[in-house]
């Protein structure tokens, strides 16, 4: 059968561009050789932040006394935990194969593999699974998302070095981990298992965390996070991994000198690489870079009518993303103009406290020479902050000449769904003062966006 469109790969990006273009009358052809939702759902995004509320709920156990409330004994049940959350991710993956029984979808489980093209345009997928066959498109989009990067270093693959994978299935809380890397996924497991009980050490290359987000909100989260008390290392390369006899050796090189954390676990969180080898991308002659797929402005490829979206172009590791550029890549196909701005796209960090970011950072705009100002406000200036104990935090907000916001950041509670406001104020092109000028809630975190 002739396919409009065939998507190679069912996580977020894939499965949501199967829906809208299904909903648009076109027939869709959806290959998936794991788990439907990819690794967001299965292994990501949605288990993780189901450790994120159990962390949440221990922490105000554990300071339930300050709001009066005395909490004689608890423990934590690691076990039940996963339970939870592979209940949570049960429950969504049904919901996605509700969704891909919508007429107009053809789901098909395998291995998919490109197999030239035919003189009337149209490309061949090949699907080896428990029934091989063949399908046709003249439009095809690759939705194969990432994996887990390796430290290239000696002990790396070793028996107690896990990934994020695996950490959301362990059956007990490690007494000492130590986390490779203080990226987004890095810090979240960080957080969650000093939580849960952990000795937390953090060793990351860069002089500070999360280094593509505003070194400002950047900097006050570590520090926030020490307050917990995780150990950080930055500027700290990992040169190797040892056994020793009651663990795991991590050793790194720091400020010129050879230096060493023991732990029980070790996490491997250095990042994701664009999953390439899962598609015969060389022998099809898809262009790409160490970072992923070569795509332009409509996530097209260098062969026409082959499109990349989310991981596996590299542009940006993030599951919305990935729904986004879908959308783009879609209404190319259909000879519309892209429907969104994918330069508009917030970036989270669940920890405790959260952090969140949309648009560019300070040092992106000093670097390009763009004028700008900034605008600071506190949390503990909001009643509503207050009254959660949650005083620790800071709104950041860059804008242009025009008062046109550049870039947000917001460090502190619930900054994860403020930034939307923000998001928004951007997408619309409005300004900084209209922000100020729109009627908030009182009391309401939102307030701190206004003052």
């Amino acid at each position: 059968m002739l396919y409009d469109i065939i998507i190679i790969g069912a996580g977020p990006g894939g499965y949501e561009t199967a829906l809208h273009a299904a909903k648009q009358g076109l027939q869709v052809a959806i290959v998936e050789k794991e788990n439907l939702g990819g690794t967001c759902l299965n292994v990501g995004c949605i288990p993780t932040k189901c450790l994120c509320r159990n962390a949440e709920v221990v922490e105000d156990i554990a300071n339930a006394a300050r709001y009066g409330i005395n909490i004689a004994a608890s423990t934590f049940d690691i076990a039940q935990a996963v339970a939870r959350k592979n209940e949570v991710v049960s429950k969504l993956v049904g919901g996605i194969e509700t969704l891909m029984k919508t007429p107009g979808i053809t789901l098909l489980h395998g291995q998919a593999s490109l197999k030239g093209r035919g003189e009337d345009g149209s490309y061949a997928v090949e699907v080896a699974g428990d029934e091989p066959t063949t399908l046709m498109s003249r439009h095809i989009i690759i939705a194969t998302g990432s994996v887990t990067k390796f430290l290239p270093i000696e002990g790396a693959h070793d028996e107690g070095v896990v990934t994020s994978t695996e950490m959301l299935d362990l059956t007990a809380v490690p007494h000492r981990l130590c986390v490779i890397g203080g990226g987004v996924i890095g810090l979240e497991f960080a957080s969650i298992f000093k939580s849960f009980g952990s000795e937390v050490t953090v060793v990351e290359f860069c002089k500070e965390v999360l280094p593509f987000f505003d070194r400002d909100t950047a900097k006050r989260l570590r520090t926030s996070l020490k307050k917990r008390g995780i150990d950080f290392k930055t500027g700290a390369a990992v040169t190797a991994i040892h056994n020793v006899e009651d663990g795991k050796q991590v050793e790194y090189e720091e400020k010129g000198k050879t230096a060493f954390t023991e732990a029980d676990l070790v996490l491997m969180a250095v990042g994701r690489a664009a999953n390439l080898d899962s598609i015969n991308v060389d022998e099809a002659g898809i262009a790409y870079t160490r970072r992923g797929i070569t795509v332009d402005e409509n996530m097209q490829t260098n062969l026409p009518g082959i499109y990349a979206i989310g991981d596996v172009n590299g542009l940006m590791q993030l599951a919305h993303a990935a729904s986004a550029q879908g959308r783009v890549a879609l209404a190319h196909i259909q000879g519309q103009p892209a429907p969104t701005d994918l330069n508009i796209c917030p970036a989270a960090v669940f920890t405790m406290p959260e952090l969140a970011m949309v648009g560019q950072t300070e040092e992106q705009l000093k670097e390009a020479g763009v004028e700008y100002q900034t605008h600071k406000a506190f949390y503990r200036a909001n009643g509503k902050a207050l009254a959660m104990d949650a005083e620790e935090g800071l709104v950041k907000v860059l804008t242009d000449g025009n008062g046109r916001l550049l870039g947000a950041h917001i460090f502190g509670a619930h900054a994860v769904d403020l930034i939307h406001e923000c998001a928004l104020l951007m997408s619309l092109g409005g300004t900084f003062a209209q922000l100020q000028n729109t009627i908030h809630a009182h009391p309401t975190l939102s307030e701190v966006l206004i003052s």
